[in-house]
């Protein structure tokens, strides 16, 4: 097997990847705050440590994925660590329980995840679950010098902490530049210094989550609850963190000082990030109106309905939005996601969208053929050759661009082979499928998407009387006009082909 590379934020370049454990991989990713619903920064990030996780799982490894629910601990402005727990804020505005909140939400999470064809996590811990960790966590923090108390609130001791160890070594960022950019912050006289961060807060009285610790009632910070998460199921060092680019400078850049400050060693040996949506080449952003969820992309997707208790599939079905001109099905949008590198700018638009719908309807319509190829005594084309190269671009830092090259390629292969002009013999035609298992299927996680039978026989029917009557307009000598029958069914996505053998035809 060829050797694994993946990119690695904390040193910047790629490298082997050894895990600590040599058949075990330990994986965190840092999953959703339940406070609304799923947007489609989500679910590019999830897609793509999904795909990870898949061919991780692929070449052998045990893998154990844990993805959180953060659903306490995470405040409005989560930089400075102030205002509303976000999710205690939509229960005060709703009059409900926090967790009616959230339970809404997770239905909700999981069902966009189920439909874009993400496989579950192995554990999927939340914040509330895990108070006495984070507690104990503060407590050996503190015991080490890095954190302080102050009338209940305990802030984590950042300069100190940089007088023996490098705060900003996974953002590149010296103390010096942050302590330059971070603004002086009212109501927070307590702090020490201004990165200072809170492991816990005293709760305010109308603060609805609560519990009760060495310092008071109070509640977590957002950064503690991952750390302690991550140590309790994968230990105080694992192999892979992952999560959205724009958690460097602060989650993640905290994640590593308060596991340093606790346990004395580096929490991670391989930090992954994805980067960011744009769409039609402007980043995504509320105040631009260009903001969308999937239930606005995605066909056949359910809203969840204003009612707290109602889940998407108890409500209407939307796949609607200004921007879009069309709805697309989750497969042809996970798809499209992986035509773009993790690490690379994702740019949405309806061109973009269009092709990748063709482009996916072209790969699946390939496995159709494949399956009714007719083997010859000999090949003469190299598929071992091929099947190298899609485990050399996985190998690449999880290139899925260049795998689909290569899955593209096997296409080609399929329609020349099928068309007459190329061969295979019986082995490379069962290694061809191989791989479409192996990498359409397994991999990336891309689906089949099957007509019902009565679609299909109707759709059968319908081309074959067309393609009667494009003949008998040929025979006719009427070519303008057969032209224009070939032409109007390649623009709504069909195309058909003349050959020895009669005309056939294949959805692009």
């Amino acid at each position: 097997m060829q050797p694994l590379y993946i990119h690695n934020t904390l040193t910047r370049k790629k490298e082997l990847f050894k895990p600590i454990n040599e058949s075990h991989v330990g994986m965190y990713v840092c999953g959703p705050t339940l406070y609304s619903d799923v947007h489609i920064g989500n679910c590019r990030t999830f897609t793509s440590f999904d795909i990870m996780y898949r061919y991780l799982l692929h070449i052998g490894y045990k893998v154990r994925y844990v993805r959180n629910i953060t659903d306490v601990g995470h405040l409005e402005d989560e930089v400075a660590g102030v205002g509303e727990d976000r999710i205690g804020k939509q229960a005060r505005l709703k009059q409900l329980e926090p967790m009616e909140i959230v339970q809404r939400y997770a239905f909700g999470f999981r069902e966009v995840m189920s439909l874009i064809n993400n496989l579950p996590p192995s554990i999927e811990p939340t914040a509330s679950g895990h108070i006495p960790e984070q507690i104990e966590m503060t407590q050996k923090i503190i015991e080490h010098g890095f954190a302080y108390e102050k009338d209940g609130n305990v802030y984590f001791d950042v300069e100190k902490f940089a007088k023996s160890n490098n705060y900003g070594v996974l953002s590149g960022r010296s103390l010096d530049d942050q302590l330059n950019n971070t603004r002086e912050l009212d109501g927070q006289e307590e702090k020490k210094g201004r990165l200072d961060f809170a492991l816990w807060k005293k709760a305010k009285p109308e603060h609805i989550m609560r519990w009760n610790s060495p310092w008071g009632v109070g509640f977590p910070g957002w950064h503690i609850e991952c750390s302690a998460m991550s140590q309790k199921y994968l230990g105080e060092t694992f192999d892979i963190h992952g999560g959205g680019m724009d958690l460097i400078p602060t989650h993640h850049t905290n994640e590593v000082a308060q596991s340093v400050g606790c346990c004395g060693n580096a929490p991670v040996n391989y930090w992954v990030h994805t980067n960011m949506l744009t769409l039609n080449g402007q980043k995504m952003s509320r105040s631009l109106g260009n903001v969308f969820l999937p239930v606005e992309l995605f066909t056949g997707m359910k809203l969840a309905a204003d009612s707290p208790s109602a889940t998407p599939s108890q409500a209407k079905l939307d796949g609607k939005h200004p921007l879009f001109e069309k709805a697309y099905s989750p497969n042809v949008v996970r798809f499209f996601m992986m035509q773009t590198h993790y690490a690379s700018t994702l740019d949405f638009s309806n061109e973009a969208l269009q092709g990748s719908e063709k482009g996916f309807n072209r790969l699946m319509e390939s496995y159709n053929t494949l399956d009714k190829l007719t083997p010859s005594a000999t090949s003469s084309v190299d598929i071992k050759k091929i099947q190298e190269a899609c485990y050399a671009a996985m190998n690449d830092d999880f290139n899925t661009p260049i795998l689909l090259a290569n899955l593209f390629e096997c296409a080609r292969i399929i329609n020349t082979v099928n068309d007459k002009k190329e061969t295979l013999n019986v082995a490379d035609i069962d290694l061809l499928k191989k791989i479409y298992k192996d990498f359409i299927i397994d991999v990336l996680g891309l689906k089949r998407e099957e007509q019902s039978g009565k679609s299909v026989e109707a759709l059968n029917n319908v081309m074959n009387l067309v393609i009667d009557l494009r003949k008998k307009v040929k025979d006719n000598k009427d070519y303008a006009t057969a032209d224009e029958i070939r032409n109007r069914l390649q623009e709504s996505g069909i195309q058909i082909k003349d050959g020895k053998e009669g005309t056939n035809w294949t959805i692009n």
